[in-house]
């Protein structure tokens, strides 16, 4: 507040400026941190879509495995961004879970990629130290958040159901059995979790109407009698 000659109160005192001084320099070195960390995860961006459109091609009835090979291309593309970041916040010990939203839901897609490129070579779950490995990072230092990896896991199962209808409408019968067996066996695991992280647990009802729908292509497909001798669930 002026004083009574409208002149403006003399400066804060020297231990207050200095404090300010401080979260001056914390604040703008944290904005320019921020931004060599956002322009990684422009080039991760970059990178998942060039994934995703290869993928998209697996939905086409193009063989799993060229697909597969192309999309894998881009792995070595991911593992080397991901030693970027670590090498960002190497020297800001502690301080992984104050950035970490800015490429967590990167992350989460990535995961949900590797994921679907992991099953559709062997049929089964990508594990967390799997994903970390594909990606070189490392748990003592920069891992992978475990519920990243679990919320990737549940976009991954939102590919099922498009994926069993267009193999069943290209002729692969036994593709529903295969999906429904992994997805059944995948909610369960999940059911053991004790949810409470609101954004995982929408994401997991999710996976329960992904493996509804597949149970309806499953048993359509059995009730038109397409199933292959000992096809049957289980």
């Amino acid at each position: 507040m002026a004083g009574g000659d409208g002149q403006v109160p003399p400066p804060s005192s020297p231990s207050l400026e200095k404090q300010f001084e401080e979260f001056r320099v914390q604040l703008e070195g944290s904005a320019s941190l921020r931004e060599r960390i956002r322009a990684v995860v422009m080039e991760i961006e970059s990178a998942t879509r060039l994934i995703q459109a290869n993928l998209l091609l697996v939905h086409q009835s193009r063989p799993v495995p060229e697909v597969v090979e192309k999309a894998k291309e881009r792995i070595g593309v991911l593992k080397e961004l991901y030693g970027k970041l670590s090498e960002i916040l190497h020297d800001c010990h502690g301080q992984y879970y104050r950035y970490h939203g800015d490429w967590r839901s990167e992350t989460q897609t990535v995961v949900s990629q590797l994921g679907f490129m992991h099953w559709l070579e062997t049929g089964t779950l990508l594990s967390h130290a799997g994903a970390e490995e594909k990606l070189g990072l490392n748990s003592s230092e920069f891992g992978l958040d475990t519920e990243d990896y679990l919320i990737g896991v549940c976009f991954m199962s939102n590919d099922m159901p498009r994926y069993v209808v267009n193999r069943a409408t290209a002729g692969d019968y036994d593709c529903p059995r295969k999906v429904l067996n992994f997805l059944t066996d995948l909610h369960a695991a999940f059911r053991m979790l004790n949810l409470r992280n609101d954004f995982l647990r929408k994401k997991f009802d999710s996976m329960k109407y992904d493996l509804k729908r597949v149970e309806e292509v499953y048993y359509d497909v059995k009730i038109r009698g397409l199933v292959a001798p000992g096809g049957s669930q289980g």
